[in-house]
């Protein structure tokens, strides 16, 4: 066997389908561990910095945040683990790499971890779609603060009418209602949106939402290409029991006849049509 004979024997034992939606799983969650993790961190400098001025009002907002980026350091490490685990499965069940490197072989045990992979990962999609509606609530308050100072820059020409635009952080549950000044209005919403800490923040909750949405995405193409891998090998299964029942009945009726009997399959596996 020549080298490109043995590299085109390699390459086509390679699931492409898993291998794909592994990629998009890893950059997913990169996007959205990496810029959430950060966004949270300058969100709560943001909070700190404009919307309270004392400690009390937003450590519960300070520890929230902590948590959830520890959540994060767990997640980024459980979904590397899971889908380095879905691509060996998929390596395991393509058919590619049965056609390739052997017979097709299924073992009970190899079917019931399929259909566990199967469960799990469907699962896991219903769960991260809640993720991804949850991603978009920053991205909806950094929406409609954004479009608040566009109108406020439109609207400079007439500042009695500006002061009366403001953007509550007590409205959205992200400070008590006792927490002072606890909104930012006027010129000083708009002095806000024009910093780099919020042109930054904004942009990393977008790209955090976008990760949520590819990550979703990989778990949807990884479900499907399980499902398909699944219904392809018990279809194999069902083949491998119909012929071994002709089998069976054709060396039945030669062993009761007592005389030799035509194949019902063709000697030459060329001449099947």
């Amino acid at each position: 066997m020549g080298c490109y004979d043995c590299c085109m024997r390699c390459l086509g034992g390679v699931p492409y389908c898993s291998l794909v939606a592994t990629l998009l799983c890893f950059s997913g969650i990169a996007l959205f561990c990496g810029c959430g993790h950060q966004a949270l961190t300058e969100s709560e400098r943001l909070i700190e910095t404009y919307f309270a001025r004392n400690m009390q009002d937003y450590i519960t907002l300070a520890y929230i945040i902590q948590y959830f980026q520890y959540f994060i350091y767990g997640l980024a490490s459980f979904f590397f683990l899971y889908c380095i685990v879905l691509l060996a499965e998929g390596f395991y069940t393509t058919s590619a790499a049965r056609q390739t490197f052997g017979e097709f072989r299924s073992t009970m045990c190899g079917r019931c971890l399929s259909s566990s992979f199967i469960v799990m990962t469907y699962v896991l999609a219903v769960l991260w779609l809640l993720v991804f509606a949850f991603s978009a609530l920053p991205v909806y308050f950094f929406y409609n603060m954004d479009a608040t100072c566009h109108t406020i820059d439109v609207l400079t020409e007439t500042p009695a009418s500006i002061n009366q635009l403001c953007v509550d952080a007590r409205q959205y549950g992200l400070l008590p209602w006792n927490a002072v000044p606890g909104k930012a209005c006027g010129m000083t919403l708009s002095n806000v949106c024009k910093t780099r800490e919020y042109q930054m923040t904004y942009d990393l909750y977008i790209a955090a939402f976008a990760g949520a949405g590819i990550t979703l995405l990989a778990l949807v193409h990884f479900s499907l290409h399980l499902a398909v891998n699944q219904v392809y090998h018990r279809k194999l299964r069902h083949g491998e029991r119909e012929e071994r029942r002709g089998y069976d009945l054709y060396w039945r009726l030669q062993r009761d006849r007592g005389r030799t009997l035509c194949s019902p399959y063709p000697a030459n596996t060329s001449d099947i049509s």
